[in-house]
């Protein structure tokens, strides 16, 4: 096959059949707990940051701006200090992602997880242990390094393992417990924030997912394409059989990922070139970096890293507004476990639609509300009833969120490429998802101070622009095989211009 792209021929997709059996369960579980390591960070970081014995000891420059700032509630917490405490985890993740691909390549999918979470272990232990902003820094890079090899291999880990019929509900795992680990590092800011040293457990607790993801993987096998990728054919027909079950049939699904594997060594290109030159993969290309950009323009992740200072501009209380941020962490998750019901009944295009028109809709909502009642000013107080409608559609929106982007933002990612640049791909999605998160992170406090209430206007706009972009250039992945994905593309009105059917080589197998 010249030049070495594999794009699967245009007849129907092969079912290669596939149980849930408890390995195949078992192992889905523990690479989904990957999330857990940064939906914890995502949601402690912002519970902290109002915190009065955290900023008393690290930033009492920010106490000192509130006593006086209480005239514009939308300035109360601009500190570039403040944010750079939360965003340094980001540009550390970003530097870790951009090696991720290479060292997955090399040593595989399940020692990057043993690596990610022995990083994030040892930055939890630093950040609980703090007594400088110096070593508040230093730990969160180590949070970020592991969060950056971690999110590069679970999401591609679960769907190489997944059966095709499942692979969207069990992908869509790394998800849910992204959002388990948000709801519960916002119980614990609830729970410590009356203790004066109740920082230091919030963020030391950061290692107790890592202990999880750390002794889980060494019980895993490594995914069959990972291990025919390293020359270990006999132990990748071993881990398909041991997941797929001990009578199943593996030969069909075994033949194709030698097949496709044996095509992408044709190549002596580096995946990141191919990806980037060849007009094959033009639509893969796009996808990498459309996917993770429009993730972060939801506003989401910025909603759950400073909901608490977000229901304090619209009145809360200190507790209250933990209280709130606990009530949008157990709304996200609840919209993320429904979605495991229905992602591959329904689809990827539909439910990235639907959330997208309710996202829309939930942030106008609070953008017409923070203007009309704390005004462009920041000094009007605002009345309850509103406070308690800004949470309503805080948490409509989280719902929307929790059932289209937030699981489909790492389940279309971890399924579209094709084996030759997966770990580059997915490696693109994380970088550019922790570049933008840093990016966000870093400007989302001035940017409230400035835009006030047509922050969340802004982030409306960009949903419709993501939710057009989606209706039509994204095909529908439901129930298509990993290795047959280059159907739909060869289907698609707009990408067909690009892939061209090819018959598959039967050299390939040699």
């Amino acid at each position: 096959m010249a030049g070495g792209a594999f794009v699967a021929n245009d007849g129907p997709a092969p079912d290669y059949g596939g149980r849930l059996t408890l390995s195949v369960l078992m192992t889905c579980f523990v690479a989904a707990s990957g999330g857990l390591i940064f939906g914890y960070d995502i949601g402690i970081s912002g519970g902290v940051s109002q915190m009065e014995p955290f900023l008393r000891r690290f930033f009492p420059h920010v106490l000192e701006k509130m006593a006086v700032a209480k005239h514009n509630d939308y300035c109360l917490y601009d500190s570039q200090a403040l944010t750079a405490f939360t965003s340094s985890l980001y540009i550390a993740g970003l530097l870790a992602s951009l090696v991720a691909s290479r060292v997955t390549k090399a040593i595989g999918r399940q020692r990057v997880m043993l690596v990610g979470g022995a990083l994030f272990f040892a930055g939890g232990a630093i950040t609980g242990a703090a007594m400088s902003i110096a070593m508040l820094i230093i730990g969160r890079m180590l949070l970020g390094f592991g969060v950056g090899f971690t999110n590069q291999a679970t999401p591609v880990f679960l769907s190489e393992m997944a059966p095709t019929q499942w692979r969207g509900s069990l992908t869509a795992g790394f998800q849910i417990f992204l959002a388990l680990g948000v709801l519960i590092a916002n119980l614990t800011n609830y729970a410590t924030a009356r203790i004066s040293w109740g920082w230091r457990l919030s963020l030391g607790l950061a290692g107790a997912p890592a202990v999880i993801i750390f002794l889980g993987a060494l019980f895993l096998t490594d995914t069959p394409s990972s291990l025919v990728m390293r020359g270990k054919a006999d132990e990748a027909r071993a881990a398909l059989v041991r997941v797929r079950g001990a009578g199943a049939d593996v030969d069909a699904e075994f033949q194709d990922i030698l097949r496709a594997v044996a095509v992408a060594r044709e190549s002596e290109e580096g995946a990141f070139h191919r990806m980037a030159t060849r007009r094959e993969y033009r639509p893969h290309l796009v996808l990498a970096v459309a996917v993770p950009m429009f993730f972060q323009l939801t506003g989401v992740i910025v909603l759950s890293f400073f909901a608490p200072l977000v229901f304090r501009t619209a009145g809360f209380g200190s507790n209250a507004a933990l209280m709130g941020a606990v009530i949008l962490g157990g709304v996200n998750l609840g919209a993320l476990m429904l979605s495991t019901l229905v992602i591959d009944r329904y689809g990827r295009r539909v439910m990235f639609m639907v959330g997208g028109i309710q996202m829309i809709i939930a942030q106008v909502a609070m953008a017409w509300i923070m203007g009309a009642q704390v005004g462009k000013s920041g000094d009007a107080p605002m009345a309850r009833p509103y406070g308690v409608a800004i949470l309503v559609f805080t948490c409509m929106h989280a719902a929307g969120f929790g059932w289209s982007w937030g699981p489909l933002g790492w389940v279309v990612p971890g399924e579209i490429f094709p084996v030759d640049i997966r770990s580059a791909g997915q490696a693109m999605n994380v970088s550019i998802g922790l570049g933008l998160t840093f990016v966000q992170t870093q400007s989302f406090l001035p940017m409230l101070c400035s835009f006030k209430y047509a922050t969340f206007a802004y982030y409306a706009g960009w949903v419709a622009v993501m939710t057009v972009f989606i209706a039509l250039f994204l095909p529908e992945t439901k129930g298509v095989p990993l290795e047959s994905m280059g159907t739909v593309w060869v289907k698609h009105w707009y990408w067909k211009r690009f892939v061209q059917p090819q018959a598959k080589s039967a050299d390939a197998l040699t």
